[in-house]
């Protein structure tokens, strides 16, 4: 992410954990980001911004207050804020898929801490997370209708947002249908705030040449995209990246786009 931070140094981190090991092992899946810790930048959306014409219902999302509680919450800065997210990065959290789903509030916790506890993030990195029954949960502090910046796709933190997908969907894994038709709905509904259609294409700026574009460069790139669009790894898997293409239609119709 970009920005100025006075009270920690940038950090360069890797986002896709193993779920269970998360606070011990180290990143099964390369992820970066930018300056994921320091001082805070918040800023409100403009006050004028151009109807959306092509929405989705919002799908029902878990608040954060289920799966972090006092015992593991830690202090953190203010969410920092874009005007506006016009891309979505799918990831996998690189963690088993074996587990029951009234299990992945543990899971979460366990990839939380991992990422602000020996890592040392302010936050964990995703905007959102969904499991293999198909429920989304709120990931990153500040507003799940909000345009917050994640910290899950490094170069491309900004006016995005981060699905991560609760386990492992490299070559051969089968990927839940309860879980594509999940990040459909939820990707339609958070890129029909700003009327974007998810079977388009989207210029963004790469803040960080660890990328796979150097600082400065406009990138155009999926506005439903893999994390492997942007950054050198295999996330989301072969197996799920597969599934794109399907997701990116169903989205679109979710919108009531032809």
């Amino acid at each position: 992410m970009r920005g100025r931070w006075a009270t920690r140094p940038t950090l360069i981190v890797l986002g896709c954990v193993s779920g269970l090991l998360a606070v011990l092992a180290l990143v099964l899946c390369a992820l970066g980001v930018d300056g994921a810790v320091g001082r805070s930048r918040t800023a409100a959306p403009p006050a004028a911004v151009r109807p959306a014409v092509h929405t989705a219902v919002r799908p029902t999302i878990v608040p954060r207050s289920r799966w972090l509680d006092a015992r593991t919450a830690h202090g953190q800065p203010p969410p920092r804020y874009d005007d506006r997210v016009v891309a979505v990065f799918v990831h996998h959290t690189d963690s088993p898929n074996a587990y029951d789903c009234a299990d992945v509030p543990r899971i979460i916790r366990y990839l939380y801490a991992g990422q602000t506890g020996a890592r040392n993030w302010d936050d964990i990195g995703y905007n959102f997370l969904v499991d293999r029954c198909g429920t989304i949960y709120e990931g990153r502090a500040g507003g799940v209708d909000r345009a917050v910046t994640g910290a899950h796709a490094q170069g491309f933190n900004h006016r995005t947002a981060g699905i991560a997908a609760i386990g492992t969907f490299t070559e051969g894994a089968v990927v839940p249908p309860a879980m594509t038709e999940a990040i459909a709905e939820l990707a339609a509904w958070k890129l029909g705030l700003a009327d974007v259609d998810p079977r388009g294409t989207v210029r963004l700026v790469s803040s960080n040449s660890l990328s796979r574009y150097a600082v400065g460069t406009a990138a155009v790139l999926p506005t439903l995209a893999g994390h492997n669009a942007g950054f050198m790894t295999t996330c989301p898997g072969a197996a799920l990246t597969a599934r794109l293409p399907a997701i990116r239609t169903r989205a679109a119709v979710l919108q009531g786009r032809r």
